[in-house]
């Protein structure tokens, strides 16, 4: 399984996995295509499959709260890319 493919499994695993590394999102996301330009005030914007969305930046290296996870759940299904439910 590649990195990203690992990444995209964490962010969707049940139970949710905590500790998700931003520069590995942000490295998935691009993968995918997407677009990312870092804006004022620590945030991230994404653009991928016409979908846009500004994340916060986490002041760690690590993602550890559920709603920062579950938002970029909701950006991947909206954009298409969530993995294939099994």
């Amino acid at each position: 399984m590649s990195h990203h493919a690992q990444t995209l499994a964490h962010l969707f695993a049940h139970p949710m996995s905590m500790n998700v590394k931003w520069r590995d999102v942000v490295g998935l996301f691009e993968s995918l295509g997407a677009q990312t330009e870092v804006v004022h005030g620590g945030r991230e914007k994404v653009r991928l499959n016409g979908v846009e969305h500004t994340f916060h930046i986490p002041h760690g290296k690590t993602i550890d709260a559920r709603d920062e996870i579950m938002q970029i759940r909701h950006f991947l299904e909206q954009a298409g890319a969530a993995p294939a439910s099994g």
